[in-house]
């Protein structure tokens, strides 16, 4: 073999298969290396934040008050936060009201000689328009407070109202994609593939997908830049997506894997980002969905297992907790996969 011809052999996979446990030498003594590099298999590297999470990106030089992006904090925040916020706030309001009352002794008649109780209850009722009856403002001050509270009770409603509404109708997918993205031999060529499952009944209409590897590149004038390469799918659209969606790239010449090497992607700090776009047929709005893959989430010499079975009377099952699920490949396909050389 010339010199050229192995370095035209080396690529992604046979460079990354000592690091994932695999032997990838052909050889009689093929299946010992094997056996030999999966007891020596190094622990996998810690998980990185995916860069889709807040946490995982630290932000200077903005504003830190909540107040300067409300509308979009309250619409991203959890539930359980906004009924908290709405609850503290509420009371907060009330309060405050309560206190303006007392400021007047003779400012309320009717209660039960618990000023503070007598005012903050007297605000409830006013702010929610309740109006039992028994307490009723006395001063012009008073029902100055009155007036300013309901108004303030009615702006409170609306806008508490409408964010539930937008937050309740905001659409979202159940799109559950695979944990691991599998580098292994298909049809005769090595090949990156990850899965996606519809966890709703329903349909997502002319379903796009689109995967990219980020790199970290340096450009002649040394400035170093976060890149994004598309990878090329067999398929990126499908008219239905209801049950499950098998993605494939093939690493030929022409990827941006081509020729890379485990030591190249790390120096690069690689990883894969895919977005999903369709139109969900029962809302007919679009949706998304995302996922972010690390370096370290790449497996190699292993295939997903079949989620979707049919039974004798042709109705088909997806058994989408086992997505995840993969079992390795014949040893003759994971010593003979070798990844395309880089087109010059």
């Amino acid at each position: 073999m010339t010199a050229l011809e192995a370095r035209e052999r080396r690529g992604i996979i046979g460079a990354l298969d000592t690091l994932c446990g695999i032997d990838a030498h052909d050889g009689p003594n093929a299946q010992k290396s094997q056996s030999m590099s999966e007891q020596q298999t190094p622990p996998r590297p810690p998980q990185r934040a995916s860069p889709f999470r807040p946490e995982s990106i630290r932000r200077i030089g903005l504003e830190k008050s909540v107040m300067a992006d409300l509308y979009h904090f309250l619409l991203t925040t959890s539930w359980s936060r906004f009924f908290a916020i709405v609850i503290v706030g509420y009371i907060l309001m009330n309060l405050v009201f309560a206190a303006l009352y007392l400021l007047d002794p003779g400012a309320l008649e009717g209660g039960t000689g618990h000023r503070f109780f007598d005012a903050f209850f007297f605000s409830v009722r006013t702010m929610a328009t309740i109006g039992y009856g028994k307490m009723t403002p006395k001063t012009g001050f008073a029902n100055i407070l009155v007036t300013i509270e309901a108004l303030f009770g009615l702006l409170g409603t609306a806008m508490a109202t409408g964010l539930m509404f937008a937050k309740f109708s905001k659409p979202t997918s159940r799109v559950r994609f695979s944990k691991q993205v599998l580098i292994q031999r298909r049809d005769g060529a090595p090949t990156l593939l990850f899965r996606m499952a519809n966890e709703r009944s329903n349909q997502i209409l002319e379903a796009q997908v689109h995967v990219a590897l980020l790199l970290d590149e340096t450009t002649k004038e040394g400035e170093r830049l976060r890149k994004l390469r598309d990878l090329r799918l067999v398929r990126d659209t499908t008219p239905t997506f209801g049950l499950s969606w098998t993605v494939f790239h093939v690493i030929d010449e022409q990827s941006p894997l081509a020729g890379m090497s485990s030591e190249d992607l790390a120096k690069k700090n690689a990883s894969i980002i895919v977005s999903l776009m369709g139109l969900d047929d029962t809302l007919s709005t679009t949706v998304h969905a995302r996922q972010f893959y690390a370096l370290e989430d790449i497996v190699f010499g292993q295939r997903f297992k079949d989620i979707i079975t049919i039974d004798a009377e042709g109705v088909r099952t997806l058994d989408i907790g086992k997505i995840d699920e993969t079992e390795a490949e014949p040893p003759e396909e994971q010593t003979s996969a070798r990844a395309a050389p880089r087109a010059s």
